[in-house]
């Protein structure tokens, strides 16, 4: 007889293994709210610990935005941090025993990735107007419709590229520490760990970079 409280169902869905990196998103993002909100009620004239790491934190993305976008890059920040916030705590997540990283499944890589194209592509129209086509032209006229294709296709690439290499790294890692604890559970894992937090940051880094790059291209003028 089949229990009235079925938990395999949620909202008539089927819920399994599958849908996991959903629920480890919600966790995700309820971290990163919390990390915002702890950011903006404590603003003490001599900050704790927690108030100088976020701090450090911002003011490091604001040189890093500086340098690779200049000042007129500024009003995209909160875009960016909120994006390696989002892929820090998701690649740090799976980490953690019990715990998935979200980033390990390709949907989740593909979502963030997806939210820079389209973010990117309509900056470029806001700051360029049509004249943004450009862009995909080429500085030779004769060419441009050869230009026009391969630009497509390495603009349409770029989403690609993001979202499977940080699936593909995540994955791996993860899939790694799996295998050494299956094999060895005691000490010879913990290097991996060690390496799995590096790796986590320098790929939300990663995104964080090639998403700044995308972006300043499109505020730039075409020549």
């Amino acid at each position: 007889m089949e229990h009235p409280l079925n938990l395999s169902m949620l909202f008539g869905m089927e819920f399994s293994h599958k849908y996991w990196h959903v629920t480890m998103t919600f966790i995700v993002v309820l971290l990163v709210l919390y990390v915002g909100s702890y950011a903006l009620k404590n603003r003490a004239e001599v900050p704790g610990r927690g108030q100088s790491t976020v701090e450090l934190l911002v003011k490091g993305v604001y040189g890093m935005c500086d340098d690779v976008m200049g000042h007129h890059g500024r009003p995209y920040i909160p875009l960016i941090f909120g994006i390696g916030l989002y892929v820090a705590f998701s690649n740090l997540l799976g980490i953690i025993p019990g715990f998935m990283a979200p980033t390990a499944n390709l949907n989740s890589t593909a979502a963030p990735a997806l939210v820079v194209f389209f973010v990117y592509q309509y900056i470029g129209f806001k700051k360029h107007g049509v004249h943004y086509i450009k862009h995909f032209l080429g500085p030779v006229g004769w060419l441009a419709p050869l230009m026009l294709i391969i630009e497509l296709i390495g603009h349409f690439a770029r989403p690609l590229s993001l979202s499977m290499r940080l699936f593909g790294n995540i994955f791996g890692e993860d899939l790694v520490i799996i295998i050494l604890f299956m094999l060895v559970p005691f000490l010879v894992p913990l290097p991996m760990f060690f390496l799995g937090i590096f790796t986590s940051v320098l790929q939300a880094y990663v995104f964080m970079m090639l998403s700044m790059i995308y972006i300043s291209g499109a505020l730039e003028e075409a020549h």
